[in-house]
């Protein structure tokens, strides 16, 4: 029985383990994609106007980072299920904490860009 526990402990960290990797992975590519997007944004705004091309740029990285924020906490929540500390829940809960507060402040900024794009 014990040993069959440890099996499945060990294969659960496993598991863990990749999907971590994975969901960092998914984090990564959207930091990217968002570059990417948002340099596509900025030269075909920056042929309008300069300040069009800066929000837009802010306004489509913004929403990319964001996006990624939320794959990174998923891979801190689930690198903290395997092996649950104190230690590691304090730091899953001061990144949740930083990672929170710059999300809510990234998203404040986007929808006032946004509210102000629309009322131009």
């Amino acid at each position: 029985m014990h040993e069959a526990l440890h099996a499945i402990e060990s294969g659960l960290g496993s598991f863990v383990g990749y999907a971590k990797v994975l969901l960092e992975g998914i984090s990564a590519i959207c930091v990217v994609t968002g570059l990417i997007a948002s340099i596509g944004v900025g030269i075909g705004g920056y042929r309008r106007e300069r300040r069009v091309a800066a929000e837009g740029i802010r306004l489509k990285f913004g929403s990319w980072l964001a996006i990624a924020l939320e794959f990174q906490l998923g891979a801190d929540i689930l690198s903290t299920t395997v092996a649950p500390t104190m230690d590691a829940l304090i730091k899953l809960a001061i990144l949740a904490a930083i990672r929170t507060f710059l999300n809510f402040f990234l998203q404040k900024e986007l929808e006032h860009v946004e509210k102000r794009g629309k009322e131009q």
